[in-house]
């Protein structure tokens, strides 16, 4: 059988593929950690749930608009005011399945065959396929941990090319954890403003998943007058711990964002619609819900900082959002192979080992475009963290 050459170009997602094979080897009965998946170990707080039977018992279980229900568009509009201080109309906002579908949309509605898409690095790992699949050319920026994992205003200009279309900025950032300041951005801005038909993307979906004392603010809060040529990505999976309801969303000029509802319309239709009530509950209820989270993802992450830079061969930033640790592993990973502990010098050698040897699921850096580095989500327990980073630091001893 010969598949499509599109599906050919891209590969099956790293984060999903070893959190199934962990969830595998723990269904054989190895006592596995995985520390792969980005998803809060917390329940969906009570009155999303409750939103969600209230509206199965209605008999909510039909068809709603392809671009989402009037209610839930009302409090993303809502959402964008009181959070950002941006302004939307309701054909300006897209309900999408996850904020992967909103991004997939995007691409698929705005870039053509060899339009450039700039995507730093280390990237989430959809971002390169889902450009790929739109016959689009991902440009990587490397963005080391020698400069906080963050894009430059000089590297972007230096990446903008004639056929340059999206330029894609995520803050927080899911591997790194590293976030924009506002004079950052407003230096990011200063180069888009130079390029009216280069679009952003910018993806917030770690908006309210805030670390210490840092402030969130994406390019609109810096530069205002790049409204039109900005799309803001986000949804409710990571702050409200919903996951596996799949409600991202995205506000944008209203041409795109109709464009976007078009593919969608040809692809799932509408987003589920118990998800659209729980999700709306979600967005207009209290935010205390958070609180609780944040404490316990502040907690983590304080330890899983300081017990990364005591094991050998080990460095690690402090995050300044989401709930990763993004682990530059280049040193260990030298001395391993010089051991002969692994059989070649690399980061997929590096999780391949810890999870044979110690039961431990983390993702390689190279799938977010850092060969040398790995992953770790902490959102799970802190009995879960102890366990792990103690055959971690066994491994590497």
């Amino acid at each position: 059988m010969q598949l499509s050459n599109r599906v050919l170009a891209i590969k099956e997602s790293p984060t999903l593929a070893i959190t199934a094979k962990a969830g595998k080897l723990k269904a054989e009965g190895r006592d596995v950690i995985a520390l792969a998946a980005g998803e809060p170990d917390f329940d969906t707080p009570d009155h999303i749930k409750a939103a969600a039977i209230e509206a199965i018992n209605k008999g909510f279980t039909k068809y709603t608009p392809v671009s989402g229900t009037p209610g839930l568009k009302k409090a993303i509009i809502d959402k964008f005011k009181r959070d950002n201080g941006v302004d939307y109309a309701a054909n300006q906002i897209l309900v999408s399945v996850g904020g992967k579908q909103s991004f997939f949309n995007l691409c698929q509605a705005y870039i053509n065959a060899g339009d450039e898409v700039i995507v730093p690095a280390p990237y989430w790992v959809s971002y390169p396929d889902i450009v790929l699949i739109a016959e689009g050319k991902p440009v990587i920026v490397q963005c080391g941990i020698e400069q906080g994992f963050k894009l430059t205003a000089a590297q972007l200009q230096a990446a903008i090319t004639p056929r340059t279309r999206l330029v894609v900025l995520n803050s927080p950032s899911n591997p790194t954890g590293a976030v924009y300041t506002l004079e950052e951005l407003k230096a990011l801005g200063e180069v888009l403003k130079q390029h009216p038909d280069v679009l952003i993307a910018s993806d917030d979906m770690y908006e309210h998943v805030m670390l210490g004392d840092t402030r969130f603010y994406n390019i609109l809060n810096a530069c205002p007058d790049l409204y039109e040529q900005t799309i803001l990505l986000n949804g409710v999976s990571k702050a409200y711990s919903m996951t596996g309801w799949r409600i991202g969303y995205a506000a944008g000029p209203a041409k795109l964002i109709k464009a976007m509802e078009n593919i969608q319309s040809q692809s799932t239709s509408n987003p589920t619609s118990i998800s659209q009530v729980a999700a709306e509950a979600a967005l207009v209820g209290s935010q205390d819900c958070i609180k609780p989270m944040l404490e316990a993802f502040n907690q983590r992450h304080e330890f899983v900082v300081n017990k990364f830079n005591r094991i050998r061969g080990l460095k690690c930033l402090v995050a300044g959002g989401a709930f990763y640790a993004f682990v530059d592993a280049r040193e260990a990973i030298k001395l391993l192979a010089v051991e002969g502990k692994i059989s070649e010098a690399t980061d997929l050698a590096l999780g391949a080992y810890l999870l044979d040897t110690q039961d431990v699921a983390v993702v390689p850096g190279s799938a977010f475009g850092a060969e040398g580095y790995f992953r770790i989500s902490f959102a799970t327990s802190m009995g879960n963290l102890e366990k792990a980073l103690g055959r971690i630091e066994k491994a590497l001893s």
